[in-house]
């Protein structure tokens, strides 16, 4: 489950000042030199919003999308027809998720042009691509199993382990790395990047304050809430109270006329409305949650409080992470604790 729905409308009341989306392969002008693309996915969450900044004589482009054959179909239009044949100087990559990166390798080799990164998230990336087709590790087996996985849900994580590769083509061998409060000419804005955390570790957006312009990748949302997990690499982590710091953060660094150019649904003005909430939402579900807990409960046991969907097979190992980084977050605020029992099995309980 990418992303879980935030709770009664969410987003109803933001300014959507944009007419119409853009079709495969086009683009709709959100701003002057600044193009809104939208390529499809194969997922309940259906499309990712990418963006192409006019850099001079050529352009820089924000995200990339899956890799899959439609995908470079749709690049391919472009480069025929928006593009006008300029060339790309340079491929801008918010976050290491393969809807985002899934094609960067693929543009960067095309155009001989740099890969920009944060350091974390170019990593990152480059660690999980190199587990494509190895076996479901130990550790990942014990994680799961103590979440409260079933057998044959814990046969379909070891079926599906080292996917994320096949869903992102080979990235380069070097690349540039961006920083929080790095500034970025492109044509003629100044772009000043912004790390948020929680969804990802270092997720990089793009500010332009001059001209009241953010593009958030997935760290703003305006109609769903971006999913925040805890994983086997680091089960100890606390990604949701990362994410709440980062929420209250661009809060207060937002003014109330940014349009936001968000990774998923249409560009919008009301961030900081937004960001409230986002951080209200995820307050409100761990206190239906620190309530759920007051029998010992497993992970598993968790996500009628967290999601009003169905859990079903194929979201169920993203909601699992989820539901540990609500609980992890309680822990360390001191709400719930967490024991062992002998089949290694993690159960919470309010304290």
């Amino acid at each position: 489950m990418p992303e879980s729905e935030a709770a009664s409308g969410p987003g109803r009341n933001l300014d959507y000042p944009i007419e119409g989306r853009p079709e495969l392969g086009e683009t709709v002008i959100v701003a002057p030199g600044l193009h809104w693309v939208r390529m499809r996915l194969p997922f309940q969450l259906n499309h990712i919003n990418l963006w192409l900044l006019e850099d001079r004589d050529g352009w820089t482009v924000v995200d990339t999308g899956l890799r899959d054959e439609q995908t470079a179909e749709a690049w391919k239009q472009l480069f025929a027809g928006v593009m006008e044949s300029r060339p790309v100087r340079r491929v801008i990559v918010t976050h290491l998720h393969p809807d985002h990166v899934g094609m960067a390798g693929w543009l960067v080799r095309r155009f001989g042009v740099e890969l920009w990164m944060t350091r974390t998230e170019y990593l990152l990336c480059r660690n999980l691509v190199a587990d494509t087709s190895h076996e479901a590790p130990d550790e990942g087996i014990r994680f799961y199993r103590a979440a409260g996985f079933p057998g044959e849900a814990l046969e379909a994580y070891r079926t599906r382990f080292g996917g994320f590769g096949r869903a992102v083509y080979r990235l380069p061998n070097s690349y540039r790395r961006i920083q929080d409060g790095e500034t970025i000419d492109i044509g003629d804005r100044k772009w000043r990047i912004v790390i948020g955390r929680g969804h990802a570790p270092e997720h990089a957006c793009l500010w332009c304050p001059d001209e009241g312009l953010f593009i958030s990748g997935d760290q703003i949302l305006p109609r769903i809430s971006s999913n925040v997990s805890v994983f086997p690499t680091e089960p100890e982590a606390n990604p949701l109270q990362e994410w709440l710091d980062s929420c209250a953060k661009l809060r207060q660094l937002l003014p109330a006329d940014t349009l936001v150019l968000p990774s998923h649904n249409e560009p919008f003005h009301g961030a900081g409305e937004r960001l409230d909430e986002l951080i209200a939402e995820h307050e409100e579900n761990m206190e239906k949650l620190a309530a759920l807990c007051r029998e010992p409960r497993r992970a598993v046991d968790c996500f009628e409080a967290l999601f009003r969907s169905r859990i079903t097979a194929g979201n169920y190992i993203m909601a699992t992470g989820e539901s540990v980084a609500h609980l992890n977050c309680l822990r360390a605020r001191g709400a719930i604790l967490r024991s062992l029992d002998g089949d290694g099995i993690a159960w919470y309980q309010r304290m």
